[in-house]
This record gives C-alpha cells, structure tokens and sequence, in this order.
C-alpha cells in the first residue's frame, strides 16, 4: 500500500524512463544494506545493539545462578554465544536492512534460551520482562497525555500526518472471504511496527511482514500475505504506466484490460516485448483475462514471480500476474491459424494452474529473445577443438535459462597418447573444471546460477577421480564444487557388482566403439576388449573389482550428494529413438534421456500437470486429464518452432525429433486429498493409474498433432512407426535383463487400438513425457513438487527469494477438526522439525497420512517409480530419501532400484546431526508436551536441499 496525495495522475501509457526505481513491496528504503534498526513502543527509532540484549540476558541468568566468579565466567560465554545467534537470525531475516520491534527481539530471547535448556533463566527473564510491562502501564496511565501521532515521509520528503483508514481498508480486503484470519490483529500489528517518518514504500512490507509471521499458526495467512504484496505490485505497475493507483483487487479488475494493452505498449517500446505481440486482436484477449485469478497464490508463489519472472525496467515491474500468463500464452499461440482463441485456451490453463510451463517458457515467452526450451545435451569430441566448442555452446546456451548436460566419456583418459605432440594426457578432470567455471560466469542474466552437469561412463579410466570431483578436500585443481556429476552405468557393471566379479577402466580411445554400444552389443565388445587388455594389447588400462568400485560410488552419493545414478541400457534399450541414435547421457535432473552427437544438441521442452487440481471425490478425473494434457501437448509442442536457438546443432535436433516432455507436480497433494498415506499400496497404485492416463492422453494428443501438421521428420524406423509404446519397450529390457527385471506390467486402458492409431497417424514428436523436479513452477501454484513426498510439514525453506515458512495446510486443517490445533500444537512441530510421528496426542492415521520424506522407507519410492517408469518414453527426477543410512542400506537402495526398471535416480538425501533454525511466533510458550522415549532429536538435510531450477 502506497499514500498517494496526487489524485490526477496522467493516464498516459507511456512509461517515464527518467523515473528511479519505484517502491517494491520487498526492497527497504533509507536503511543501509545491512542496517537493523528497533522500533521502540513510543514509535522511535534506534540502532540495534546486542549489547542490550546481553545485559538484559546477564541479567536473568544471574538472577538465577548468583554472581561468583565461575558462574560469571560461564553466564559470559554462554550470553555471548545466545547473543550472536539472535543477531544472526534477525541478519538472516532482513538481509537488506530494516526494523525491528522490540517486542519481536524480547520474544526472540525468550525462544533462544528454552531452545538452549534455560528454562529457569527463561522464567526470570519472563518475570523481569513483566515487571517492566507493569512499569510501564503504569507510567502510560501518569501521563496519559503523551502524543502517540506519527507522519510519515513521502517521496519527496515531505511528511504527513499518518491516516490510518486506507491501511484499515487493505488489510480487510486482503482477509475477505477467509477463514481463520484475523484482520483487527494485523492492523494491529502493522501500527506496533510502525514509526515516527516511516517512508510511505515502508508501510505494505510492514504489512506484508506482519502477516507472513502469523503463516505458522493459521496457513490462510499466507493468502493474506500475497494479497498484500499485490497491493503493493499493483500500485508500482500502475505508476510505472503513469496510471491512476487502483485501491482494491474489485476495482482493477475493471480496468485490467486498459492496462493489459498499456503493459504491452509500454514492454515493447522498452525492447522487451515481441511487437508479434501487437497483430492479436488485444480486444478479444484482454477480455479474457479474470483478475480473480491473482487471489489464488500463496505468499511464496507471489513473492517468486515478483522476484524472478515478472517483466521490469530497472527493478521496477510493470507486469501484474494475469498479465504475465496472458503474455506466456500469447508468446506460444503467435503461429497459430487463430491466435486469440488459442491465446485464451493457453492462458485459461496456465491462471487456473491446471499447467505450468518450464521456467524458460515462462521467463521468455512473448519476448524479443523466446529461449523456450528447458534442457540441453550434448556430447564433447575427443579433441581441443571439440571440447572448448562444448563449453562455449555450455554458455551460449546458458545465457537464456537453460539446463544443461555433458556428456564427457569420449574424451580420452589420464596417460593416453596425444599424437600431435607426442606427449600424455592429462584425462577428462582438468577440462570439467574449465566447464564447471564456465558454469559460475554465465548465471543467466542474474535469473538464477548456472547449471551443468557432467556424465561419465563407468568403464572410464578417470572414473575414480571423477568420483571425488565434489569432495571438500584435496586439489582444488581436480574439483568441481559448482558442476553437478552422474555416473552413465551400463547393465554389465551392475551384473559384475550382483556377481563380484572384476571390472576394466579403460581410456575411450582404444575403445571407441563402447561410447555407442549398449545391451548385448556392448557386453560382447567390452570382454573382447577386456581379453586384449589381459593379452597387453592395450596398454592403458585398468582392472579393479566391482564391488570396490560400487562401494565408493554409494559412497560419495552419501558424502557430496553425488554423482548422481544414471542407468545406461533402459534408457536406450527403450528409447523410441534407438533407429537413429544413441542416448548417452541425462540432462541437468536426470529426466530427459535423448541422443546426442557430435552433429545434434538435445533438446527438450518441459511442462507439468498440476495432479491435485485433477482429483475430485471420486479419485481421478479422467476426462479433464484428458482436456489438459491435449491443450498441454499443443503448447509444448508450439515451443519448437518459436524457439530461439542460441546453436545449430540444437535447432537441427530440435526440428528433426520434436522432442517434449509433459510431467506432473502435485502428487503428494493428490494423494492427501483422497487420505492416501505415500507409504501404501493405494499411492503406488495411484501413482500407476496417473501416469498410465497420462501417458495414454499424450501419445494419443501427439498422434492428433501428427495429423494436423505432420509427423516429425525421423519418424519412419522408431518404435512409435512400429506400434511399440513404452509399455510394450519393457519387453527389450526383459530380453537384455533376464531375470534382473522385476516390474509390475498391469495395465487399464484400451492400449491396443492406440498403437493402431500410432502406427496409422503417426507422431508429431519423438518423446511426449518426463517428469521433471517442478521446484519452482510448485513453489508459484501452490502445491507440492512433482512426485515429492512432504519434505516437513513445517519448516522454513530457503531460495532466491528469501527464507519462506512453509506449512502443511492438510495437515492444519485435519488438526483443527480433530480440535487439536492450537499453539502448543505449533511449538510441538518446530521441535520436532515437522515430524508428528513423536506427538502422542496426534492419531496414528493422521501420523500415516502425514508422513515425511525422511520418514517413508525408501522403497515405497521406488516401487511407485517404477509404476511411472513403464509409462513414460523418458524418465524421471526422482530423490530418495534415507533417515538413517548406512552401507548395506544404501546398496540394496540402488540396486532396487536398477532391477525395478528404473532409467535414473536423482539425489540421494539422508539426514544430518545439525538442526535446522525454525521460524518464530509466540516464543514465550513452553512446549506442553514432553520429550517421548526414543524420539529422535532435531536433524535437517544433510544436503542443503537443492533445487534443480534449470529443468522447470
């Protein structure tokens, strides 16, 4: 919210490029990076020192403990480490600067004490802080006259008396039609943190704060929060556009159409915006657009699209959230025969967040620059010339958002010969630092860091090192802390590590041949080699037992989180794209699986299915599936022609395959609204009957495209020419595998006369579906990511856009009909780190429903993973989860894993011995209920939770 005194704003749609930066609901004014500032309760403001905090927490513990000199000295070290804790979490929450009330600091006291097991200097300070709360009541009743009044700074400087109606007035709107939402508390709140010359762009982020802190006792909070970020946003857009400021989410909706149309002006005037743009009808489209839909986000969601997708002009936005999905949907129908009609089609799909486009699409879809695509292959020659080729196509195409996966096995190994100088390799490791450094300089225009990895056979001689490219400690020289690593493992390896058998290294040129080979191909030449080697005629090679080697590839799994576990023979044996290729690597989350070359780039084009949205009271909702992912594979499928391609190569791959992949995210918030725990028969089965729709409705979609504009250009020789459909590809594997194959093959749908149609109408593209990690396209729909389970049902999560409290709204909602919601409730979640399997008065079949990641055994994943497998023409980002790893875990872990089918593993995530900092709301209370026998204390994620942002 932003005071406005000037009521007769131009309503020009030109944008002032003179004008700074305007008020943004998140940036901080008049406070220096870093500054922390106290709002004291008369409204003044002072610096904040930790001193004061010190003494006032000396002070209780040596109301508690005396004064002797061993006492003093131990209250001094133990104050002095409290202290710096405090200090940091509240430079962990406003890292730009800003204030603070010095309420929240005493609660934050009174929280780190119970949290180090001082209750008792916790109830002194208790005590001494309400003697001094009666103090000063009782000086406020003395003189009651004092002035309370503040003013606050406009832009100019000058400052006015403070009103406090209009505030009063968004605040009501931002908590209309929601329950359990309190709006007098937030005015409340929002004076208390208000002070004497606040600047006038502060007031929205101390109402914004204020309901963002209430999230943890009631989820609707959160809406409340969005919606006053959007107060906010809307009035920065519309004084960008020099539009008259809109006070109510009602009245913009009556006049979004005029703005849309100035948005567009204004975009393509500042070179953002494709002029394409301009030849639809704006009329027709603009009046499609439902501003309602901009109530539907939570905080987070907002916040991420207010942070990293929304168009601006030096900081400032100037694109509201209707207008950013009209404009994405607009930017994929530019080359239809009837644009408008498919523009509104896209658009109603996207707002409705029944589908999310790939971060890509939606970052550059209607702009001068259109890089579409999400993920990127690429294989790297033997040579100086080929690999600094591969490193700078690595930039180029990172530079738009994209992901990006290399393949490095043919490059020779340490010890091999150099021909032109006569001289020895020095192997594969020092080029992936030269990619991995690549990788830090290009960040994507400051959208988001860089992002590669780097595939590698198992049988090269330069496995072992490659194995320790993420270690924190030896040469840095041979490190690759910025570079993701996945190990490309054939079936004969992990036959050798079933039998513990030996294994060979070898150095990729004197085996050239294997990079291509794979099945029972590759197991002929690979001991034929062997025998040379054993016969001395190849020199450069290596032999070591395979269970060794295995041992230390789970191992670093489980100390850096990588390399990842990528399965070489599913991902050919049944590639639909075997006539013309070979799979050789995944890409940057291990779902995409195409071929590459020295002569084509992959390509692949991402988008999710938002599964909870397609769940009604009878499970399933087939027909709407089916509507969704026909409008979804037609996007998708639109992405390969408007895409701007940054190489040839990936342009060449792009329009000679047409390559897609259509996921799905929401999956655990499917299963919690039909009360299927994860950890159930009912979820894998689930899992099965989704994915198999869904891959019925794709191909069938993509055989209709097939008709209308062609099948694509390789189509004649694939598996989808011989009407064999993933489900059918199980059977090559079975031939390769044997017996080291256990995968259920049920099925539902009439599967016989899609292969018919297939073998009749053709395909429009190579590959239709791939489930990628959906970490932040979930995080701006509101749902879970892709195939997650709940990672906690409480906790604070971290990324580009700040430290966001996350609740389980499920579970929140379950807890109050069980009348069992309360703040002892809350308090019991923080110290439990979002676990309720150790709250004893929570019922065991909410205990099941609400399990988390680390408390799900970990087959219950693969098992429903392997379910999607047999469907999917590509692959999966799946995480596995280990609460308490060990050794003989981890390995049976895997090796489930390959015998169940699957083509690819993600990270392996276990937890660690150090707790993670909860967020904070009514500190003072004591936890209610005790400690339970054997219950685990607080631990987090060993690996800092990554999210694969490039792939979305």
């Amino acid at each position: 919210m932003q005071l406005d005194t000037n009521t007769n704003k131009s309503t020009s749609t030109r944008p002032n490029k003179n004008k700074s930066a305007s008020a943004t609901a998140t940036i901080l004014v008049n406070t220096a990076p870093g500054e922390l500032r106290v709002i004291r309760r008369n409204g003044s403001l002072s610096a904040y020192d930790e001193n004061k905090i010190s003494i006032a927490m000396t002070k209780a513990f040596l109301a508690e403990e005396g004064g002797s000199a061993a006492a003093s000295a131990r209250i001094h070290e133990q104050v002095a480490e409290l202290t710096a804790h405090i200090s940091t979490t509240f430079a962990r929450r406003l890292p730009s600067g800003g204030s603070i009330h010095i309420e929240d600091i005493q609660d934050q006291v009174e929280l780190v004490l119970m949290r180090a097991g001082q209750q008792k200097v916790a109830r002194a300070y208790v005590l001494y802080r309400e003697a001094h709360r009666k103090a000063r009541v009782a000086r406020a009743a003395q003189y009651s006259t004092v002035k309370n009044d503040i003013n606050i700074t406009l832009e100019d400087g000058q400052q006015i008396p403070f009103s406090v109606s209009k505030m009063t007035k968004t605040i009501a709107e931002a908590c209309a039609d929601l329950t359990n939402v309190s709006a007098n508390a937030l005015i409340e709140d929002t004076q208390k943190n208000l002070f004497n010359g606040i600047p006038v762009k502060e007031i929205n982020k101390a109402m914004v704060m204020c309901a963002r802190t209430r999230v943890e006792e009631e989820p609707n909070y959160s809406y409340v929060a969005a919606r006053l970020l959007l107060d906010g946003l809307r009035t920065e857009v519309l004084s960008f556009l020099n539009m008259n400021d809109i006070s109510t989410c009602a009245a913009m909706n009556e006049v979004y159409a005029d703005y849309f149309k100035n948005y567009l002006h204004a975009g393509i005037e500042l070179e953002i915006l494709s002029p394409k743009l301009l030849t639809f009808d704006l009329d027709k489209v603009a009046a499609a657009i439902d501003g309602n839909r901009d109530l539907q986000f939570t905080y987070l969601g907002l916040q991420t699209l207010y942070d990293r997708y929304f168009i601006h002009s030096d900081g400032t936005r100037y694109e509201l959230p209707q207008a950013f999905f009209m404009r994405v949907a607009m930017g994929l129908a530019v080359e239809e025969d009837k644009p408008e009609e498919r523009a509104i089609e896209f658009y109603q799909l996207l707002s409705s967040f029944d589908f999310m486009s790939s971060t890509p699409t939606l970052f550059n879809s209607g702009t001068l620059h259109p890089q579409l695509s999400s993920c990127f292959l690429t294989t790297i020659s033997d040579d100086l010339d080929g690999i600094y080729s591969a490193i700078k196509d690595n930039a180029l195409l990172a530079k738009y958002s994209g992901g990006l996966g290399n393949d490095w096995t043919p490059v020779r190994a340490i010890g091999a010969k150099i021909k032109g100088t006569n001289g020895k390799s020095q192997g594969v490791i020092p080029f992936m630092k030269v990619a991995n450094d690549t990788a830090v300089a290009v960040n994507q225009g400051g959208k988001r860091k860089g992002a590669v990895v780097a595939y590698l056979e198992t049988w090269h001689l330069d496995i072992e090192e490659f194995l320790d490219l993420r270690k924190n400690t030896g040469d840095e020289r041979r490190r690759t802390h910025d570079m993701n690593t996945a190990n490309w493992i054939p079936d004969l390896f992990m036959q050798r590590v079933c039998d513990d058998a030996q294994w060979t290294l070898f150095s990729p040129d004197d085996v050239p041949d294997l990079h291509d080979k794979y099945g029972d191909a590759f197991a002929k030449a690979y001991v034929n080699y062997e025998i040379k080697a054993e016969n001395g005629e190849i020199k450069n090679s290596k032999k070591i037992s395979a269970v060794t080697l295995w041992r230390k590839m789970l191992g670093m799994i489980f100390e850096t989180g990588h390399p990842w576990m990528i399965f070489k023979d599913p991902c050919n044996l049944r590639s639909p794209q075997q006539h013309v290729g070979v799979v050789h690597s995944s890409n940057l989350c291990t779902e995409i699986t195409l071929n590459t070359s020295k002569d084509e780039i992959a390509v692949c084009n991402l988008g999710s299915i938002n599964l909870v949205t397609h769940v009604n009271h009878d499970g399933l909702d087939i027909e709407k599936l089916r509507r969704t992912t026909r409008t979804a594979m037609r996007m998708l499928d639109n992405v390969i022609n408007i895409n701007l391609y940054t190489v040839p190569q990936a342009r060449h791959a792009n329009l000679q395959h047409r390559p897609i992949g259509l996921g799905q995210m929401g999956f655990q918030d499917a299963l919690y609204k039909q009360r299927i725990p994860y950890a159930s028969e009912a979820a894998v089965e689930f899992a099965d009957r989704a994915m198999e729709a869904m891959s019925y409705f794709a191909i069938e979609a993509s055989s209709d495209l097939a008709v209308e504009r062609g099948s694509y250009r390789s189509f004649a020789g694939s598996l989808w020419s011989k009407g064999i459909l993933p489900i059918d590809s199980l059977e090559q594997l079975q031939q390769a595998r044997g017996e080291n194959l256990e995968i259920d093959r049920s099925k539902t749908m009439d599967w016989d006369s899609l292969r018919e149609k297939v073998m009749r109408d053709g395909m429009r593209n190579s590959n239709t579906m791939a489930i990628a990690p959906t970490a932040t396209i979930a995080n701006i729909t509101g749902v879970s990511q892709s195939i997650e389970p709940t990672y906690q049902n409480l906790y604070v999560k971290s990324n580009m856009s700040g430290e966001f409290t996350v609740l389980n709204a499920y579970l929140v909602r379950d807890l109050k009909t069980a009348n069992l919601w309360d703040k002892v409730m809350v308090n019991d979640l923080k110290y439990y780190d979002g676990r309720i399997t150790h709250i004893v008065r929570i019922p065991d079949e909410l205990k099941k429903l609400y399990a988390t990641a680390f408390e799900i055994e970990p087959r219950w994943l693969v098992d429903a993973a392997s379910r999607r497998q047999k469907w999917l023409d590509q692959s999966q980002s799946l995480n596995l989860y280990m609460a308490e790893p060990s050794g003989k875990k981890i390995d049976t872990l895997y090796k489930m894993a390959w015998l169940r089918g699957l083509k690819s593993t993600y990270y392996l995530r276990t937890l660690g011995a150090t707790s993670t900092e909860k967020s904070t709301l009514h500190t003072g209370n004591l936890n209610a209920v005790n400690n339970q026998v054997g219950a685990p204390a607080p631990q987090s994620c060993a690996i800092d939770d990554p999210e694969c942002e490039a792939c979305q």
